[in-house]
């Protein structure tokens, strides 16, 4: 009996703390879990979490460690999940972390007088921006108005400046405005900027003179481009981009569910910055400004450095490879958790690049 619980405790995952009443299994687990120092980690016990949701319902959840939620209900900060020193270092950080909203509804009423209009891309500007977020907003298409059409495309950069927004005008005709969420009229499309005219700015801007099959993720001309379920976004402009360059809040392990599921940018924003967005009509700058939020905290969060980052890099495709499997069933746990490797790009490496 009391080998069977020492054996148990040796088989401990050294990330999630899983047990296991075979090494092999536990080998097994370690092949698949994908566990690294870029998961989001307890500040308390150091249990690695697949998201910050899965960390939130560790610390605070239905069913939460115990120990852990007492020490983070007086240190903890409900946004970042960070653990501070005391309960003042904590209010003065939960401050700062969290932020407020732009002025939205300021912002729409100055662009649906034009005011706010910069069809004009200045790329070749030496202080050009290398990280940019993109957001749309979309009229209906189609006999029933559910066919996305871009009708308003804004682009901005780290500091929040708006580098691009125009109306779009889409290659068929418009059958539902949308206006209760788009604010969008008919009159706004009627002489706007023809999106085929408006998909080669942008294709030009983000690529910034580097041919698309050139392009790099590190030490390369063209941009990061952040956003919120660009695929669709981009799908709407007619446009295409390399995935290498494509920061996407919504599919970003971290900040998804528990579930794997993608979370919305409403819940994401008042989760994680700590304001609401899309109350009542949405401004695409509303939108790019939390997605570049959301990606500036998830950039710098401070991970230890490793060798070869990526569990898809050829070095690092092996590490549990059948043929180590005597090799690492002699390994501790924690030797295990220091080969293993993430199975996504970690923004936190866009610092480095």
């Amino acid at each position: 009996m009391i080998k069977n619980i020492w054996d148990t405790c040796r088989n401990k995952c050294g990330g999630c703390y899983r047990q296991f009443n075979k090494k092999e299994h536990l080998v097994e687990h370690m092949r698949i879990s994908y566990h690294s120092v870029h998961e989001p980690t307890c500040g308390i016990c150091n249990k690695h979490c697949r998201s910050f949701d899965s960390l939130r319902e560790h610390l605070i959840g239905p069913l939460p460690k115990q120990e852990c939620k007492n020490i983070f209900s007086n240190r903890g900060c409900r946004f970042c999940l960070t653990i501070l020193e005391s309960p003042n270092a904590r209010r003065i950080h939960q401050e700062r972390c969290q932020l407020s909203n732009v002025n939205s509804g300021l912002v729409t009423r100055m662009a649906a007088l034009g005011l706010r209009d910069n069809p004009t891309i200045d790329y070749m500007s030496s202080r050009s921006p290398r990280v940019v977020a993109l957001s749309c907003k979309m009229v209906g298409g189609g006999s029933d108005g559910s066919l996305d059409l871009c009708g308003r495309v804004c682009i901005t950069d780290e500091n929040e400046n708006i580098v691009f927004h125009t109306y779009v005008k889409p290659t068929i005709p418009v059958s539902n405005y949308r206006y209760e969420t788009t604010g969008i009229r008919p009159e706004n499309l009627k002489d706007a900027m023809p999106l085929k005219h408006a998909q080669r700015k942008i294709q030009e801007f983000l690529c910034n003179g580097e041919p698309m099959w050139k392009i790099r993720p590190r030490n390369g001309k063209a941009r990061i481009l952040v956003g919120h379920g660009l695929d669709n976004h981009l799908d709407s402009l007619q446009l295409e981009y390399s995935s290498s360059m494509i920061r996407d809040t919504a599919e970003y392990p971290p900040l998804m569910k528990s579930s794997k599921i993608s979370n919305s940018l409403k819940y994401l924003t008042q989760a994680y910055l700590g304001y609401d967005i899309h109350v009542g009509i949405q401004d695409p700058y509303e939108d790019c400004v939390a997605t570049m939020r959301l990606y500036t905290r998830m950039r710098y969060q401070k991970h230890r450095a490793e060798a070869y980052p990526l569990a898809s890099d050829t070095q690092n495709r092996n590490n549990f490879a059948a043929w180590r499997q005597n090799e690492l069933e002699r390994m501790s746990p924690e030797e295990l958790l220091d080969l293993s490797r993430s199975d996504y790009y970690c923004w936190c490496l866009d610092s480095v690049a």
